[in-house]
């Protein structure tokens, strides 16, 4: 039988000390959503001989949450994979379900995420922790919307968020009607668990409804 993994945060350190925020970060969601907290290190080739070095690294930021939070679940991992592949090897092989990175690093990681099949968060190494209690989410004509309308939901159910929806503004009928469609199935989601939600119709198209909603998001000081 194959071995059973527990589903994983993971937090993508740089073994450097911009590394506490994203950690402290990682721990708000692990805990939250009851999931295993995976502190790891993508090392090169070159880097291959200091592995021993890695290892107590990493275990000294995994010791102290540990001893802090005996109920959390926590393991360390060190692996050598390409930056693009790195997504599907973590959801594949680790049961990665979120990737925690320092939003410092977002052009390292941003080919990776443009075909992940889980989703990144991005964090600033000089920010607090954040409640993750009020979320912006932009909806746009996109299939994808789905996966966007979950998560959100699961910060919802969990961790009992106030998600404010921001509705594209498209011109044609056909892109009209399937943003509404989206809304409707979101608000299907968000009802069916009870979940505080609001929804605004935005002023930009589906191609700017993201910048939009970042707009908001920063304006309103949300998570």
């Amino acid at each position: 039988m194959p071995e059973h993994k527990d589903q994983k945060i993971v937090i993508l350190t740089e073994l450097a000390p911009t590394d506490k925020t994203i950690i402290l970060n990682g721990i708000k969601l692990a805990s939250v959503f009851r999931k295993e907290l995976c502190l790891a290190y993508n090392y090169s080739q070159k880097e291959k001989r200091d592995l021993y070095r890695f290892k107590n690294e990493l275990q000294n930021y995994a010791n102290p949450v540990k001893s802090e939070i005996p109920g959390l679940k926590v393991s360390t991992l060190l692996f050598s994979e390409s930056t693009k592949e790195l997504p599907d090897i973590l959801a594949e092989t680790h049961e990665a379900i979120l990737l925690v990175a320092n939003s410092g690093n977002f052009k390292k990681y941003s080919k990776a995420l443009t075909e992940s099949s889980i989703p990144f968060l991005f964090i600033p190494s000089e920010g607090e922790v954040s409640e993750y209690n009020h979320i912006v989410l932009p909806i746009d004509l996109r299939t994808e919307n789905s996966d966007s309308a979950l998560w959100s939901s699961y910060f919802g159910r969990y961790n009992y968020a106030e998600i404010v929806v921001v509705a594209a503004n498209d011109k044609g009928k056909e892109e009209q009607k399937q943003v509404a469609k989206n809304v409707i199935l979101t608000k299907k989601l968000f009802s069916k668990f009870n979940i505080r939600h609001k929804v605004f119709k935005g002023t930009k198209s589906s191609f700017r409804n993201s910048f939009e909603a970042l707009e908001l998001a920063l304006s309103s000081n949300s998570n």
